[in-house]
C-alpha cells in the first residue's frame, strides 16, 4: 500500500503555534513538559508514577467496571481496565465529542494514534503496560456541533430540540436519521454491516452516552481500547479538592491569563484557542448545565435561580460532586488527575490550548502530560492516482489553495512562457545605470527614476495576469479535471478527514479499513500522511 509524507507546515492547514511546536522551538518550550519523542517517556513514567496513588487506581477501576458493566467487550480491553490498578500501567489518552456516528474521519486517526503509540510504548519499555483511552466528551453541551455527519457530501442530520449536557439526551427521532442513512446505503455486506452498527448503536440504548460506547466498543474493542466517561460520580469525588480551589481562589483564571499573555508576547501572530473565566466550572441537573459564578461572596448557576453562599456551595460539591462539570480549562486537568497518564493526543485546536495550561497544571501540583499531534491522513485511490499522474501534477500539490494550484498547472504545462521574472529582472539592471547617473548628477533626479521603474515593474506584471487569464481560458479542460479531483480529495476546500465519515471508506473496504490505517499510522513520525487504499 504505497504512502507518501509531507511535513505540516508545508500542507498550510497547520497554525504556525503548531508548526513551531513541532519543530521545537526554543520559546516554546516553557509551555510544555518533554516533547513527545520515545526516549522522553521514561522521565514522563517516572514522575507520572510518584503521582498517581493506588487508592484512586482503585476508585478508576471500579468506576470503569461500573460503566462497562452492561457492555460487552473484548478480553483485552477487560484486561486493560484491570491492569489500570497497578502502578506499572499507564495510559495514553484522546478524547472528542459524542458526534453522530463518530462525525469527522479524524475521529478514527485520534485513536489509532492512541492505540500505536500504546504498541510502540511497550516494545521500548517492556516491564510497563500502556492503556489506549478514549475520553468522551459527554459533559459537553455545544449539541450543533455534534448533531450530524456528512455521507457522500450531504448532510445526516439529528433535528431536535436539547438543553443540558450532551450525554444525557435521549434518542428520540434517530430511527428516522437512520432510515435516511440507510436509504442512502446499497444492499452489500459492508453496507449491511454499517445498517446494524449505527441501529444497534442508536436505537437500542437509551441515552447518547450509552450509543457512543457501545460504537466506539464495537469498532476498536479488539486492541484493547478503554472509554472513560468523565460524568461520574466515583470519579469526580476524586477531583474535589481541585474543584474546592477553583471555586475558593480561582487560580486557573490567573495562571491561564499569565499564559496568554505570555504566548501573545512571543507572536502576536499566535491564536488564543481559549480565555479563562473568574471560575471554570458549570452546574449540571436535569437538563441543565450553566456556569458557576461569583460575585460578592454569593455563588449562582448563571440564567437560573440557584444561589449558594461559600459554606454552602462546599457543602453541595461535597454531597454532590457529579453537579459540578469542568469546563475547557478544567477538564484537561480533571483527566490528569483521575487518570495515570503520560501523554494527550489531540487536533492542532486542541494542543493549542493545551499549550495554555502547564503554568495552572504547576500551580496545582499536578504532572503535566507530554502532547502528541495525532496522525492526520489524506486517503487516495490508485485511479486518483493514476488520473494526477495523467495531469501531471502531484499529491502534494492538491494541497495549494485552488487558485494557486490553477496558476501552478497553467505555467506548468503551458506551452507560452508566462512568468515574466527574467524581463523584470532585466529591466531592474537598465535602471540601476540610470540610479547611477541620477546619484552622479541631480539626486532629485532618482524619485522620478524610482517612479518610473515602478510604473514598468506593474506594466510587465499586469501583461503577466493578462496572460496568465488568458491561457487559464484555453487550459480550461486540463484544469476543470484538476479542479474535480482536487475537490474529491478535499471537499470543501478543506481537508478530507475533516468533512467526510468513516462510513464512506468502510462502505469501499469494511473492516480493512481500520486494519490498514492501525499497520500505517506511525504517532511519532510528525508529518502528513498521504495514503493510497
Amino acid at each position: 500500500m504505497p504512502t507518501d509524507c509531507i511535513p505540516f507546515r508545508d500542507t498550510h492547514y497547520f497554525s504556525g503555534l503548531i508548526c513551531d511546536y513541532l519543530e521545537e522551538q526554543e520559546p516554546l518550550k516553557p509551555f510544555y513538559n518533554r516533547f513527545p519523542k520515545l526516549e522522553n517517556f521514561k522521565a514522563q513514567i517516572d514522575e507520572k508514577r510518584l503521582s498517581v496513588s493506588s487508592q484512586s487506581r482503585t476508585v478508576l477501576v471500579k468506576a470503569l467496571q461500573s460503566q462497562y458493566e452492561n457492555v460487552s467487550t473484548s478480553q483485552l480491553t477487560k484486561q486493560n481496565i484491570q491492569l489500570l490498578e497497578h502502578d506499572n500501567t499507564f495510559t495514553i489518552t484522546t478524547g472528542h465529542q459524542l458526534n453522530l456516528f463518530t462525525g469527522p474521519l479524524y475521529f478514527f486517526y485520534k485513536i489509532i494514534s492512541t492505540i500505536n503509540l500504546c504498541k510502540d510504548l511497550k516494545q521500548q519499555f517492556p516491564e510497563q503496560h500502556f492503556v489506549p483511552i478514549y475520553w468522551m466528551a459527554s459533559e459537553d453541551h455545544d449539541f450543533e456541533e455534534i448533531n450530524y455527519f456528512n455521507f457522500k457530501g450531504k448532510k445526516v442530520q439529528w433535528n431536535r430540540t436539547a438543553s443540558g449536557v450532551v450525554g444525557e439526551l435521549d434518542l428520540d427521532d434517530l430511527d428516522h436519521v437512520f432510515e435516511a442513512f440507510a436509504s442512502q446505503l446499497n444492499t452489500s455486506s459492508n453496507a449491511e454491516t454499517l445498517k446494524q452498527l449505527f441501529k444497534e448503536a442508536y436505537l437500542e440504548h437509551q441515552d447518547l452516552t450509552q450509543a457512543m460506547r457501545y460504537l466506539v466498543n464495537a469498532l476498536f474493542k479488539e486492541y484493547g481500547l478503554v472509554i472513560v466517561d468523565g460524568n461520574d460520580a466515583a470519579l469526580k469525588r476524586l477531583f474535589i479538592p481541585y474543584i474546592e480551589t477553583e471555586l475558593t481562589q480561582q487560580t486557573s483564571f490567573a495562571k491561564v491569563t499569565l499564559a496568554n499573555e505570555q504566548l501573545n508576547a512571543l507572536d502576536g501572530n499566535y491564536k488564543i484557542q481559549v480565555n479563562p473565566r473568574e471560575i471554570n466550572l458549570f452546574y449540571i441537573k436535569q437538563g441543565l448545565r450553566e456556569r458557576i459564578v461569583e460575585q460578592e461572596g454569593v455563588f449562582r448557576v448563571h440564567n437560573s435561580n440557584i444561589t449558594w453562599n461559600q459554606t454552602e456551595i462546599l457543602q453541595e460539591l461535597n454531597e454532590f460532586p457529579e453537579r459540578f462539570s469542568p469546563n475547557v480549562i478544567m477538564r484537561p486537568l480533571y483527566q490528569e488527575v483521575i487518570l495515570p497518564n503520560l501523554c494527550y493526543i489531540g487536533g492542532g485546536g486542541e494542543l493549542a490550548y493545551w499549550l495554555q495550561l502547564k503554568l495552572n497544571f504547576e500551580a496545582q501540583n499536578v504532572v503535566f502530560p507530554m502532547l502528541l499531534l495525532r496522525n492526520s491522513v489524506l486517503i487516495t485511490t490508485e485511479k486518483q492516482k493514476e488520473k494526477l499522474k495523467k495531469l501531471d501534477v502531484s499529491v502534494t500539490d492538491l494541497f495549494l489553495n485552488q487558485d494557486d494550484l490553477m496558476t501552478k498547472v497553467t505555467k506548468a504545462i503551458s506551452k507560452v512562457a508566462i512568468d515574466f521574472s527574467s524581463q523584470k529582472t532585466h529591466l531592474q539592471q537598465q535602471f540601476e545605470a540610470l540610479y547611477a547617473l541620477a546619484e552622479a548628477t541631480d539626486k532629485s533626479f532618482k524619485g522620478a527614476v524610482a517612479a518610473q521603474e515602478r510604473k514598468q515593474i506593474k506594466g510587465l506584471e499586469n501583461l503577466e495576469k493578462r496572460l496568465l487569464k488568458a491561457q487559464k481560458r484555453k487550459l480550461n479542460d486540463h484544469l476543470e479535471r484538476v479542479k474535480e479531483i482536487q475537490n474529491e480529495l478535499f471537499p470543501n476546500h478543506s481537508l478530507q478527514e475533516r468533512n467526510m465519515n468513516f462510513s464512506e471508506f468502510y462502505l469501499e473496504y469494511g473492516n480493512t479499513f481500520i486494519s490498514k490505517l492501525i499497520s500505517e499510522l506511525q504517532p511519532l513520525k510528525g508529518e502528513f500522511l498521504i495514503l493510497e487504499f
